[in-house]
């Protein structure tokens, strides 16, 4: 056989060349602005010329500071092809989680949207590689070209791409670095995980397949998820590869903006987190989405309510999907299977809150929590869940300490609880930190949640455990009530009482006005933690 190095050159050449006048859409405060493939790849390669123009080194991290946009879609390929390394930087991190990043990873220039300027500008004295500046803007006649502290040069990205050439791409090695994402860091400083050439093709291979997104020409892809993050679960190479029609958001995502480019532009598959899906259902009302026939859901456990919410209004329930940065991401899509389909509607609804099967070509295994001795697929028994592949991490950069994280035997912890049934389903029961241990026994904090947001009146709902002098920890419920709505403690555990057992029921319920987010838009337990650390039952 041919030896033809798996890369994303392969990915970006499929729709350059038999996908030229499939377009991509940019959503912006001036409207929605298109490109063609074509167009778009021309750009590419110049703008891949531009970064030789910079003199950057031959493997340098190529940083972005963007939304999702056809730009930021074109420094997805272009760095890579080079042979450089594209290093997404994470919009909604604290200002010395951001310094400490760019500086770990060595970063040598910075493309930067305008809009998000004045959120980095602070910042660049603290980086301490940073050579360039690249400002994103449809007008560079608008920006001036100052000296910055330290030699920095600043340019415009529109002039950097008229003045460059456009370069044949060439990457020989396929365990080269194509990217590279951090974790949230929710505890110390973040990791940074990189993504090879060969772990980004077979994770977008892996998006193309029946069982998983099933991806393909016929598709118009929106997502939703940040670009930043985790490469945008893979959707954004995966729509490039099959040479599907792309939406991209821009910075605009609130439900009605959202709503308005599902119809609007007749999005077939999109991809975001609860929090965006409660925000865009009621926008769609009323309207036209026969078109979509996939919702893709992550980032955080689906809430079954939600998600039949979106069935009965949409035809189309979430399709919960796992993943993490360590698995580069896409790792578990719950698609239904043959058999399911002579199942009744509550079955399937209860089915969909799993995240089904490890994708083909990862291996997955659940641990008890403290012997580590792996346990069976009975769909009771809950461990830990740990997995292996060709695109799952093996190390974080720069950190070759990895006994948190990888097994002796060389498997991902993940960090989630997790049972799996006998056809390999796997149902995530919460976060090893966020897990309640009460008198002995284990209470998922997700589990209560769910039940909570399927009352008509809360609107989003997190369980932490706090302090109890007799059980350890009891669960404490964190409610955030819909707009001018009026409910009280004992109404919701009355709620409760026929959906938990005794040992799940909070001990307390408190109101608040919005649960913290975290960068990523999941809920932060950590914030809550620290809000109701020495909180006293009642």
């Amino acid at each position: 056989m041919q030896h033809t190095p798996l890369t994303t050159i392969l990915l970006f050449e499929r729709a350059e060349k038999y996908h030229r006048n499939k377009t991509i859409a940019t959503a912006s405060a001036h409207g929605v602005g298109r490109i063609n493939y074509a167009e778009w790849a021309h750009r590419t390669r110049r703008l891949a010329g531009a970064l030789g123009g910079l003199g950057l080194s031959d493997d340098a991290r190529v940083a972005t500071f963007a939304w999702n946009t056809q730009r930021h879609l074109e420094l997805y390929f272009a760095a890579p092809n080079t042979g450089r390394v594209l290093h997404t930087l994470n919009v909604r991190l604290f200002p010395d989680q951001l310094t400490y990043i760019v500086n770990h990873a060595e970063d040598e220039v910075i493309f930067v949207d305008r809009s998000l300027l004045g959120v980095l500008l602070p910042l660049l004295p603290t980086f301490s590689t940073v050579k360039h500046l690249v400002v994103i803007d449809d007008d560079p006649n608008s920006m001036s070209q100052p000296k910055l502290p330290g030699g920095l040069e600043v340019h415009d990205y529109e002039a950097l791409i008229d003045a460059a050439q456009p370069v044949e791409f060439f990457v020989k090695d396929e365990n080269r670095a194509a990217s590279m994402c951090y974790t949230s860091g929710t505890t110390g400083n973040p990791k940074g995980v990189v993504y090879s050439h060969r772990s980004t093709f077979l994770n977008t291979m892996s998006a193309l397949t029946a069982n998983s997104l099933g991806v393909c020409e016929s598709d118009t892809v929106m997502p939703v998820v940040p670009m930043f993050h985790a490469n945008s679960w893979g959707m954004a190479h995966a729509a490039v590869a099959a040479g599907a029609n792309l939406v991209l958001p821009g910075r605009d995502l609130s439900g009605r903006a959202l709503a308005d480019l599902i119809v609007g532009e007749r999005v077939t598959l999109t991809g975001g987190v609860p929090t965006i899906w409660s925000a865009v259902l009621p926008e769609l009302r009323d309207r036209d989405t026969r078109p979509l026939r996939a919702i893709l859901c992550g980032g955080s456990a689906v809430p079954k309510s939600l998600s039949e919410s979106y069935r009965i209004q949409t035809g189309r329930p979430l399709l919960h999907a796992w993943g993490m940065t360590e698995t580069s991401p896409l790792a578990a899509v719950c698609t239904p299977s043959v058999a399911d389909e002579a199942r009744s509607e509550e079955e399937k609804a209860d089915l969909r809150t799993t995240v089904g099967p490890i994708l083909f070509s990862l291996r997955n295994r659940i641990v008890d929590l403290e012997t580590a001795t792996e346990l069976d697929w009975d769909g009771v028994s809950s461990g830990e869940l740990q997995v292996s592949g060709p695109w799952v991490a093996s190390s974080y950069y720069g950190d070759e300490d990895n006994r948190e994280t990888i097994t002796k035997d060389g498997w991902l912890r993940t960090g989630d609880v997790a049972t799996i049934d006998q056809d390999g389903r796997i149902r995530l029961v919460d976060r090893t930190k966020d897990l309640i241990k009460s008198g002995g026994e284990w209470v998922s904090s997700v589990d209560v949640e769910n039940e909570l947001v399927a009352h008509p009146l809360i609107k989003e709902a997190a369980v932490i455990g706090v302090s109890h002098p007799k059980w350890s920890e009891r669960p404490l419920a964190c409610v955030v009530l819909e707009p001018g709505a009026t409910l009280t403690k004992a109404e919701i555990l009355e709620f409760l009482g026929s959906r938990l057992t005794k040992i799940q029921l909070p001990d307390d319920v408190v109101f608040i006005d919005e649960v913290p987010k975290t960068s990523v838009g999941k809920f932060s337990k950590k914030i809550l933690r620290e809000r109701f650390a020495g909180y006293v039952l009642p």
